[in-house]
């Protein structure tokens, strides 16, 4: 009797083990794979020539073309940051990179520079990553459309204020991914300082 209550005890125990398991710890490391880090050279790279957060890059090509350097939107946007022909003309002569044509946004290397200076240039502008993320999807006239009609206080936007849904659902993920980089860049930095 006490044998068979000592193996129903264990029984249960294991049973409450592999439900955590399965239902609470391997879902958040399965999503936490989801997160990858591709191109981390390109990124690193450009993130420090225009002091841009690495955790921002990552979220915009996370969210723009799920790391497909060949993606191309519905709207002509192209490569890893869905860079449209108007803001690469833009940036091309920002950067005086007038010897790269569009096409080239499908290079990962190029996609990533010319993404991660209109992203930081967005950032510096507005001060927030919903700001940010909101003028990347919808263009700076519209940001500062709904910041001038006073639709968005600049200095306290949530994601939620946003005009537009698809805007605003873009946002949304962009923070989220955001968020989830950001841990991921601070647990590796934090991993990197205690093997040092």
């Amino acid at each position: 009797m006490i044998k068979k209550a000592f193996a129903f005890v264990i029984a249960v125990a294991l049973t409450l083990s592999a439900m955590f398991l399965l239902f609470d710890y391997l879902p958040s490391k399965l999503a936490d794979l989801s997160y990858r880090t591709a191109y981390e050279d390109e990124v690193e790279r450009w993130c420090r020539e225009f002091s841009v957060d690495p955790a921002l890059v990552y979220s915009v090509i996370k969210v723009e073309s799920n790391f497909n350097p060949d993606a191309r939107s519905d709207v002509g946007a192209i490569g890893l940051m869905q860079i449209i022909e108007d803001s690469f003309e833009w940036v091309a002569w920002r950067l005086k990179k007038s010897d790269l044509s569009f096409e080239d946004m499908y290079t990962p290397e190029y996609s990533v520079m010319f993404g991660t200076y209109m992203i930081g240039f967005l950032y510096d502008r507005y001060g927030s990553v919903e700001l940010a993320a909101a003028a990347y999807h919808a263009g700076i006239g519209t940001v500062d459309g709904w910041i001038e009609s006073g639709e968005i206080d600049p200095e306290n936007v949530s994601t939620d204020d946003i005009p537009g849904s698809s805007t605003r659902h873009y946002a949304k993920k962009i923070v989220k991914a955001y968020k989830k980089y950001s841990n991921i860049i601070n647990n590796r930095e934090r991993n990197d300082f205690n093997v040092k």
